[in-house]
């Protein structure tokens, strides 16, 4: 039993027969009318029953003919507008991007393309979660999932983990911890029983294709720490928190590397944890030594590193040094676009002028 207690949708056919699951990613899926007609022209002899099954069989193939083009039709409108969908979003375009959607979601139900559905429904959560429409994005995510678990695909599928995640992120934000904290524990001992079995496979013996297996699941498990260690930090279970982003961390060095944007994200993240834990020192030399190698690797988010060291030296209390990180974060976030960060940094320079303002009050 799947945890989310998912309502399992078969998807069938027109004509009532189940669609035979396909579960590897990327393959497409459609489910076609299959037609097998029996050759009725058995002579050239030109009486009329001859005559009216030729043009019996002529009607019917035309009809048959007809529609698939009417499907490839639908098929292809339906991709076309999850391209204008995908564009659309990143031109920040949202809610042309939801329109668009919607609509491909009633073509695909009408082809009865499983994958086309699930993709999309994921699609439109994934839209109404960065809207902060929870709601909306918990049904849409329990609505793929469905059609995934309905098709065939097993539960401990890298993509139904993933959606499950999903939904265990929502229900922290919801302020739901009891089905947070079973979603989390879902997603992880699955992904550990799994890693298990794929271990017991020696390296020498295994395809490609399982190699790839294992890294993609590690990488999911790493990220599930990931979502694990935020949603802890916001509860102040530091601890815990630490533990889980050290774990993330780990798997992120020995799977991407030293210099991957992800591991110095993780290293500066647990820089954090540990200033809130009052480890300053600790903190304090993780996030340089982040912040060192994202300027040797060009790090896309050089500026998030930056305005967390600068605060955990605000927190050491060397102001000046504080000041000076700030200023190019906040240069580096504008050029970015990065409004969050830059509110985030103005706060900081904004503490920090309170701060000198309490030194000088105290040296009067």
């Amino acid at each position: 039993m799947c945890f989310w207690n998912i309502k399992l949708i078969p998807e069938r056919c027109q004509t009532g027969a189940a669609v035979t699951p396909q579960p590897e990613a990327g393959r497409r899926r459609a489910c076609w009318i299959q037609v097998s007609g029996q050759d009725r022209a058995t002579g050239r002899r030109l009486g009329g029953g001859v005559v009216w099954a030729a043009v019996a069989f002529s009607v019917f193939s035309s009809r048959d003919e007809d529609q698939r083009d009417e499907a490839q039709s639908k098929e292809d409108e339906m991709i076309l507008l999850l391209k204008k969908a995908k564009l659309s979003i990143y031109r920040g375009q949202l809610p042309a991007a939801s329109n668009f959607l919607h609509q491909a979601v009633v073509l695909a139900h009408q082809l009865h393309h499983t994958q086309a559905i699930i993709y999309t429904y994921s699609q439109m959560a994934n839209l109404a979660y960065v809207q902060g429409q929870l709601d909306s994005a918990e049904k849409l995510f329990k609505a793929a999932m469905s059609f995934l678990l309905g098709g065939g695909t097993p539960q401990d599928d890298n993509a139904v983990i993933e959606m499950s995640l999903k939904l265990a992120t929502i229900y922290a934000e919801q302020k739901k911890p009891e089905l947070a904290e079973h979603g989390f524990r879902f997603c992880m001992e699955t992904l550990e029983v799994k890693l298990e079995k794929l271990k017991e496979e020696k390296a020498e013996q295994q395809t490609d294709e399982e190699a790839v297996l294992r890294k993609d699941t590690r990488l999911l498990l790493g990220l599930c720490l990931d979502s694990r260690a935020r949603y802890r930090a916001s509860m102040l279970h530091l601890n815990e928190a630490g533990q889980d982003y050290q774990r993330a961390l780990d798997i992120s060095r020995q799977e991407q590397g030293e210099t991957h944007p992800q591991t110095l994200v993780l290293m500066s993240d647990l820089a954090t944890i540990l200033d809130l834990q009052g480890r300053h020192a600790d903190a304090l030399a993780l996030v340089q030594q982040a912040v060192d190698v994202s300027r040797l690797a060009g790090h896309p988010d050089q500026h998030v590193l930056l305005s967390n060291m600068a605060g955990i030296l605000l927190h050491t209390g060397q102001l000046e040094d504080s000041v000076r990180f700030y200023q190019e974060a906040l240069n580096l976030a504008r050029q970015a676009g990065d409004q969050d960060t830059v509110d985030q940094i103005q706060e900081g320079l904004r503490e920090v002028r309170k701060r000198r303002q309490h030194q000088e009050q105290e040296t009067q």
